[in-house]
């Protein structure tokens, strides 16, 4: 009696085998689950930006100069406020950033032109800023503003340019995916490269973003981060 008792108590074959069926159910569900927010992260991103590129180069056409550098903004009626002021310009000399405020009033030209919303201060924003106030900027959809300037925020060193800076804490997968996608999904070529480190996103931080594996740059997907950031240069 003792002895059957005690192999009643064990675990035969199959209960093992049903235990290890659910429990990798259960993880496939988790990682595809993980994999469709990922994938939302990622078109969410590609469409900001689009968004964001698309409105540039309306406005462009439309007044025949630079959001945020527009000279005669103020006084463009179709850029004036809902007082009826026009919102201020900038010095019109074709390079956004040239002086403090003209970052900040990309934003504030672009939403007087009805290309985007979002009720933007206009507060000046710096060259390197990848921290800017989502009340300023554009939320890049992890609570950081996107700031678009004249400058050199690429991997490649490559000449100054206009580039959009997504703003911090975009995990590494995130932007890696995005750059298979739109781009050649190297951190350190084509149009969208991983950032270099500035204000509010240390070269520290940009550090572990970035691997390199057999002699060439790869996105840390091994050792992800959270908080990655990346620029755009088709503007």
């Amino acid at each position: 009696m003792n002895m059957q008792q005690k192999r009643q108590k064990g675990f035969t074959l199959i209960e093992i085998a049903i235990v290890l069926v659910i429990i990798g159910l259960l993880l496939g569900g988790v990682l595809k689950g993980q994999e469709l927010i990922n994938t939302a992260r990622v078109r969410a991103l590609n469409n900001t930006v689009d968004g964001i590129t698309a409105a540039w180069f309306s406005f462009q056409d439309r007044y025949r100069a630079f959001p945020g550098d527009y000279l005669d903004a103020r006084s463009v009626a179709t850029l004036a406020d809902s007082a009826g002021v026009g919102v201020p310009g900038g010095d019109g000399n074709g390079i956004v950033g040239n002086i403090a405020t003209e970052s900040g009033r990309v934003w504030t030209h672009l939403e007087a032109g009805g290309y985007i919303t979002g009720g933007y201060d206009g507060v000046p924003v710096a060259a390197t800023e990848y921290g800017c106030s989502p009340f300023t900027c554009p939320d890049n959809g992890f609570g950081s503003g996107m700031n678009l300037n004249y400058g050199n925020m690429v991997q490649t060193g490559a000449n100054n340019a206009h580039e959009l800076i997504t703003g911090r804490g975009i995990p590494v997968g995130v932007l890696a995916e995005l750059d298979r996608k739109v781009d050649d999904g190297s951190p350190d070529s084509g149009l969208m490269q991983l950032g270099t480190g500035g204000v509010g996103w240390t070269a520290a931080e940009e550090g572990l973003c970035i691997a390199n594996i057999a002699g060439n740059n790869e996105y840390a997907v091994l050792t992800p981060s959270d908080n990655c950031a990346a620029v755009f240069r088709n503007f």
